[in-house]
């Protein structure tokens, strides 16, 4: 009996040893998570990433807007100027309650709406073009904002999303590539025959040190609000449809396809809905589609996915009649693609222009009059010589002849 009382603190006689196995897991934690501090560090302010992708987000969102206000100047009075139902009055009581600001409501005239019209054109313009990004990147959230909150119930829900992509921009750095900038400061570069300037001293450097560093790290934000801001569109998109039971019958696209406010042309709607079967697998690709794409961003299966979301948007702009939602999502997947893709297209142009070209002249050869064949091309049988017979120029008819004595 004694020895079954001793038995119990002999087991536990080697658990005061197990603190001292802790501490060695201890380090290697902290080491990692500090590895992975510097990794983020490293990211944020190491260099901004995906300007090629803020470049086309850029031209992408100033176009689409130029298009659209040029698409509706012959309605301007009635949608934003002094002609409008929804009259300034109105907007400003609304105001009141969202926080929104616009400067068409300055004033009821319409010279000054006509002048608030050509600046919007001409700052989509610049905007597209680069020129004084940084400036007109904010004159363009400017106009887009005024835009949009003197008339918020006359548009539709496309104008929502640029309206947010061209406040997140004003952070990126999307005037270094594929600019009217870009190209100033290369020709500067490349003409500038001046000897260099002394060094600036220690707290100058650490000035423009710090310019860059912060500029850096407000670019890689805002691109990575960017993409957060398209994940979250997409997931709360799919998950909205989860929850439709229209949408989980495989019905809900032949509900839209016979809404009148969504026929640009009934005929075509009407033609797409004599088939059931794959108006359902359409509506089932697209929830799998919006609620797995955060999910497929982190490997090579973001591509299959995003063709597939560019034919998705593609349809909701023929079908329903909705060019300008449409144009700005597929805008907004251009943020997914890296640099080397877009750094990439030029070479893959010139190779397709190559091979197009080698195939329209191949047939032209072979149909040319009184052309003959190339024989006897390097690398071919019967080409090799001998170095004493080198420089003589062999006929046909001595060809023969030569054949004859061998037999």
């Amino acid at each position: 009996m004694g020895n079954e009382r001793t038995s119990p603190i002999a087991r536990t006689a080697p658990s005061p040893q197990r603190p001292t196995e802790q501490p060695s897991a201890t380090p290697s934690t902290l080491r990692w998570l500090v590895d992975r501090i510097i990794a983020v560090d490293e990211v944020l302010t190491g260099r901004p990433v995906s300007l090629y992708a803020a470049s086309v987000l850029r031209i992408g969102y100033g176009l689409l807007y130029l298009v659209f206000l040029l698409r509706e100047f012959p309605h301007r009075d009635e949608i934003w100027g002094p002609g409008s139902p929804w009259t300034p009055a109105l907007a400003r009581q609304l105001f009141d309650q969202t926080g929104w600001n616009s400067i068409l409501t300055l004033s009821e005239s319409r010279t000054y709406f006509e002048l608030c019209y050509a600046l919007a054109v001409v700052t989509s313009v610049l905007f597209t073009l680069g020129w004084r990004t940084r400036v007109l990147s904010l004159l363009f959230a400017v106009v887009v904002i005024s835009f949009h909150a003197r008339a918020i119930f006359m548009t539709d829900g496309g104008d929502n999303l640029v309206l947010l992509m061209a406040i997140y921009l004003v952070l990126t750095a999307c005037g270094r590539r594929w600019s009217l900038d870009a190209r100033r400061i290369q020709l500067r570069t490349a003409r500038s025959d001046s000897p260099p300037r002394r060094a600036a001293n220690h707290a100058t450097q650490q000035l423009r040190d710090a310019r860059a560093t912060l500029a850096t790290v407000v670019h890689n934000c805002g691109m990575f609000v960017i993409a957060a801001q398209v994940c979250f569109l997409y997931g709360s998109a799919g998950l909205f449809k989860v929850q439709g039971a229209s949408w989980g019958a495989g019905t809900a696209l032949h509900y839209v396809l016979n809404l009148q406010l969504f026929q640009p042309w009934p005929a075509l709607s009407h033609f797409v809905d004599h088939y059931p079967m794959l108006i359902a697998i359409a509506g089932y690709m697209t929830v799998l589609l919006q609620v797995a794409f955060p999910f497929a961003l982190f490997g090579r299966l973001k591509y299959p996915v995003l063709v597939m979301l560019l034919g998705m948007h593609a349809g909701i702009a023929v079908l329903m009649g909705l060019p300008l939602f449409s144009g700005a999502m597929i805008i907004a997947d251009a943020v997914f693609l890296p640099d080397r893709f877009y750094t990439s297209l030029p070479r893959l142009g010139r190779r397709a222009a190559l091979r197009t070209g080698v195939r329209k002249a191949m047939p032209s050869r072979a149909t040319e009059p009184g052309s003959v064949p190339v024989q006897g091309g390097p690398g071919s049988l019967g080409t090799e010589r001998p170095a004493a017979s080198a420089g003589r120029k062999d006929t046909p008819h001595t060809t023969e002849l030569a054949s004859d004595k061998k037999s």
